[in-house]
């Protein structure tokens, strides 16, 4: 079972997004949620009107370069998944491992996903299986169905 689990948003763009993401983490009670590179953060009136309040009840900062923070918590012993399209990714399981009990998902640039240098420190590439033809999803609706899949198995 997954006792923590982090949330990295690398380089998104919307404001939008980011009160999306804020609003589940608060859902689903994730650890922490780290905002990086480009990543708006609070306070923003366009953030708080998606967020509705959870830039307060969650847990977040704001590190510049991600990769330095990641790699911090990599040596803490977290897990680290990046979740985008590639060709070494795998399917999102639909259980995750007892021995995953520290988790850190990488979301990325809503239009160029997560850059290479945060997908080779990445443990692990997962993506959502998806069956229509875009195969794409919104960052803050990928966030969504990740915290609930990892924190519900």
């Amino acid at each position: 079972m997954v006792k923590k689990l982090i949330v990295v948003l690398d380089n998104i763009r919307s404001h939008h997004n980011v009160g999306s993401v804020f609003r589940s983490a608060d859902a689903f009670g994730i650890e922490e949620l780290i905002l990086g590179g480009i990543s708006p953060r609070p306070p923003h009136r366009d953030i708080h009107k998606t967020a509705l309040g959870a830039t307060e009840s969650v847990k977040w900062s704001y590190s510049e370069d991600s990769r330095a923070r990641i790699l911090a918590l990599k040596e803490e012993g977290f897990k680290i998944i990046a979740i985008e399209q590639t060709e070494q990714s795998i399917p999102m399981p639909r259980s995750i491992g007892q021995s995953d009990e520290k988790l850190l998902i990488i979301l990325g640039n809503e239009v160029n996903g997560i850059g290479p240098t945060l997908i080779d420190l990445s443990d692990e590439v997962w993506e959502i299986p998806q069956f229509g033809i875009k195969r794409s999803l919104n960052v803050s609706v990928c966030a969504g169905i990740c915290m609930h899949n990892i924190l519900a198995s």
